[in-house]
């Protein structure tokens, strides 16, 4: 949301836009022609009324969004594959309860969003609950699901800072810096934010794309 109702997307393609709208890692988009991983799209959508939506509200937009533009026919089920599992640190959760009033401004709290630098790599949350920090996780940063075993229902304010490296955002930033200042992904969610990642195998929700159409040029 680039305003309170304003919606862009830009060189995205379907099964990322998919994956959003369903709050999942790319790899749980299973099927449909080839043409969704390899064409890329731009969105620029308005929402009703002055109140920005909220995350759910967001993702329900879109999706009928992408039902309309896409003729998208889609079904959920579960299916085991590899993923994340995050969970509370041995030294203890790091976290602080928000101070962010939600209804502060018209456009709400801060966004959750990736600064991306070649060398450092910020994450700013505020208002922020556990699930929103792990779907932004497994659905920009890492390449594999993540799963949200931590129990934690509050919402925090946070300021995660990484050195990006061949692991992260597909390998695009490369293998980072020489001297990095800042840990890698993993280190930095223990050290910062007494929280874990580890490998697992377990059911995951999964969408199956059963039909897509290319939208027609108006």
């Amino acid at each position: 949301m680039l305003s309170a109702n304003t919606f862009a997307a830009k060189n995205h393609t379907l099964k990322t836009l998919i994956a959003a709208a369903y709050n999942l890692n790319p790899r749980a988009i299973l099927g449909g022609p080839v043409w969704i991983d390899t064409e890329h799209y731009d969105i620029d959508a308005r929402t009703p009324g002055d109140l920005r939506p909220n995350l759910n509200e967001q993702m329900a937009m879109l999706r009928k969004l992408l039902a309309d533009r896409f003729q998208l026919g889609i079904h959920r089920e579960q299916k085991e594959m590899q993923a994340y599992a995050m969970s509370i640190a041995k030294t203890g959760e790091k976290l602080k309860e928000s101070t962010v009033s939600p209804d502060n401004t018209p456009e709400g709290p801060p966004p959750l969003i990736f600064v991306v630098g070649p060398e450092l790599v910020r994450l700013p949350g505020r208002y922020t609950t556990i699930g929103e920090f792990a779907s932004v996780l497994q659905r920009a940063a890492l390449e594999y699901p993540v799963v949200d075993r931590t129990g934690l229902s509050g919402r925090y304010d946070f300021d995660l800072e990484f050195t990006p490296d061949e692991t992260v955002f597909g390998g695009v930033l490369g293998k980072g810096p020489d001297n990095p200042t800042k840990p890698a992904l993993f280190a930095a969610i223990q050290e910062q934010l007494g929280l874990r990642l580890e490998p697992t195998k377990t059911a995951v929700d999964v969408v199956v794309v059963e039909r897509a159409q290319r939208p027609s040029a108006n």
